[in-house]
């Protein structure tokens, strides 16, 4: 039976970032481990906004400006 190695455990330290350039707009989109977490969209002419996961079920909510830095957050029981 093949031994598991140590590298095979670990999560992605770094978010991957993909980025979309479109005629009027820049979209970049974070993803952490293969799940999307956050977008950043940088239209022409216009402010930066991002469209971020907060609570981590899929749920993308709309913020004007650099999001807050916020601590982590884990589940811990559900019920």
């Amino acid at each position: 039976m093949p031994e598991k190695s140590a590298k095979d455990d670990t999560v992605q330290a770094e978010p991957q970032v993909t980025i979309i350039k479109k005629a009027d707009e820049v979209i970049s989109e974070y993803r952490l481990n293969g799940k999307l977490y956050m977008i950043k969209v940088t239209p022409r002419g216009g402010p930066t906004y991002y469209m971020v996961d907060e609570t981590g079920n899929g749920q993308m909510v709309r913020r004007e400006g650099e999001p807050a830095l916020k601590p982590p957050m884990w589940v811990l029981f559900t019920f």
